[in-house]
C-alpha cells in the first residue's frame, strides 16, 4: 500500500507548466531516488510535498490524508547543511524536535556518537568539515518526528572521496533507522547504490517516464560498484536520461 502518493498533480508558474499529471507512489520506509534533466521539476516536487507550494491540479496524499499546501509533514535536508552558526552541533541536531515541543538529548548524543561527532557536540558549525556538517544535518532530519525525509542533492558540494564516504554512512544510518526517503540526485551511480527504486522524470511538463527497481540486495558493499550487473544498470539509466535530455 502506498504511503506517499502524487495523484495527477500539475503545477505551472505563469506560462511555464513544470509538472503535468504527475502520478507516482512511495511505500513506507522505502528509499527512492529521483533523477531527470535540469529544470524537470525535481525541487518543485519537494516544495509541493513540504507545503511551500500547492498543486494547481491533483492531490498529494500522505498515509491517505491530503496534504496539499500543508506544512510540517516532512523533514527536509537541502544541498547545504543549513546549520545555524550560533547553535552548537547538539543544539542544531535537536532543532526539529525542539520545534515540536520535545527534545531527546540522549538519542541525539547516541546518534552523534555513531556518526563520529560525539567530540563535537559543543562545537559550532564553522569548526567542522563539509562532510561532518552534512552528517549533523542528516541526524537532525532523522531525529525530527516526521516519517518522510526529502534529501535534495545533499552531497553535491562534497569532493568525490568524501561524497562516497557519506553515501556509505547514509546507507548504514538508513538501515538502522528506517524512514521513507526521497532523494534527488544527478548522479546515476549514487542513485543506484542508495535506492530501492529510481524514478526518472521527463524534461518539461515532467512525468515519470521510467521506474527502475534496483535489483541488488541489502546491505550493499562498495564492491558492487564494479559488478558488471551494476555497470549495465548504470548504462541503461544513462541512455534513458540522455534520450530525455535530447
Amino acid at each position: 500500500m502506498s504511503y506517499l502518493r502524487f495523484q495527477n498533480v500539475s503545477k505551472h508558474f505563469r506560462q511555464n507548466e513544470v509538472l503535468k499529471d504527475l502520478d507516482f507512489s512511495i511505500h513506507k520506509n522505502e528509499f527512492v531516488s529521483i533523477i531527470g534533466p535540469s529544470g524537470s521539476g525535481k525541487s518543485t516536487i519537494f516544495n509541493l510535498i513540504g507545503g511551500i507550494l500547492s498543486p494547481d491540479e491533483g492531490e498529494i496524499l500522505l498515509d491517505g490524508q491530503c496534504i496539499n499546501g500543508k506544512r510540517g509533514f516532512i523533514s527536509y535536508m537541502p544541498q547545504t547543511s543549513s546549520l545555524f552558526p550560533w547553535r552548537t552541533i547538539l543544539e542544531n541536531v535537536l532543532l526539529g524536535q525542539e520545534l515540536q515541543g520535545k527534545k531527546d538529548v540522549k538519542a541525539a548524543r547516541e546518534m552523534l556518537e555513531i556518526a563520529g561527532l560525539s567530540d563535537y557536540e559543543n562545537a559550532y558549525p564553522h569548526m567542522l568539515s563539509g562532510g561532518m556538517k552534512q552528517r549533523a544535518a542528516f541526524i537532525r532530519a532523522l531525529l525530527s518526528p516526521q516519517e518522510v525525509i526529502c534529501l535534495d542533492e545533499p552531497f553535491s558540494a562534497l569532493d568525490e572521496l568524501t561524497r562516497f564516504e557519506m553515501q556509505k554512512w547514509l546507507v548504514d544510518m538508513w538501515e538502522s533507522h528506517r524512514r521513507t526517503i526521497l532523494f534527488i540526485t544527478h548522479n546515476i551511480e549514487e542513485a543506484l547504490y542508495l535506492s530501492d527504486r529510481v524514478m526518472m522524470l521527463s524534461a518539461k511538463k515532467a512525468k515519470v517516464v521510467s521506474t527502475i527497481e534496483v535489483p541488488f540486495e541489502r546491505p550493499r558493499h562498495e564492491s558492487i560498484l564494479l559488478d558488471e550487473r551494476f555497470i549495465q544498470c548504470k548504462r541503461d539509466v544513462y541512455y534513458q536520461l540522455v534520450g530525455e535530455v535530447k
